[in-house]
């Protein structure tokens, strides 16, 4: 987190967008959250149509966002991946982030990151938009997913 230059993240009009999220169940204190949070960001935009479908890891996150990409005009991914002592950590979020690129570009939807990936459960509590946190990823990435399909449209 830089903690500064980030956007404003006030939900915008998505009249008539679709919106699936997909997220782990790991961590689920603090996914369960970002969930709510990403719903009640694309109801605040006024989305036609919210879907949820929960994985069980981090790594499952990119195939069922191609799933859901088939489907819904934004893909919001939603995670915590926490770094440990060995290299998972490494190659789960380099897994994770290539997936989603790779399915927003093939798909031509915006695929929003919102997997957090954090050094220690205290970083990840404060991007998780729990009360007293810095951020709210869940609420950012679904505005920032929104905006970008609204900018496709645009174009």
């Amino acid at each position: 987190m830089a903690g500064f230059g980030e956007p404003e993240v006030a939900a915008v009009d998505a009249t008539g967008l679709t919106v699936g999220i997909v997220a782990a169940r790991w961590h689920a204190d603090l996914t369960d959250h970002m969930v709510d949070r990403a719903v009640a960001a694309a109801k605040a935009s006024a989305v036609a149509d919210v879907a949820v479908a929960r994985v069980a890891g981090s790594v499952e996150i990119p195939v069922v966002a191609q799933a859901l990409a088939k489907k819904y005009d934004v893909v919001v991914a939603l995670g915590v991946v926490i770094r440990g002592a060995t290299a998972h950590f490494d190659y789960v979020c380099k897994s994770v982030t290539e997936g989603l690129t790779r399915v927003a570009l093939d798909a031509g939807k915006p695929v929003a990151h919102g997997v957090l990936t954090v050094n220690n459960l205290e970083q990840a509590q404060d991007r998780a938009g729990l009360p007293g946190s810095a951020e709210d990823k869940g609420w950012a990435a679904t505005i920032a997913a929104l905006d970008a399909a609204l900018a496709i449209r645009a174009v």
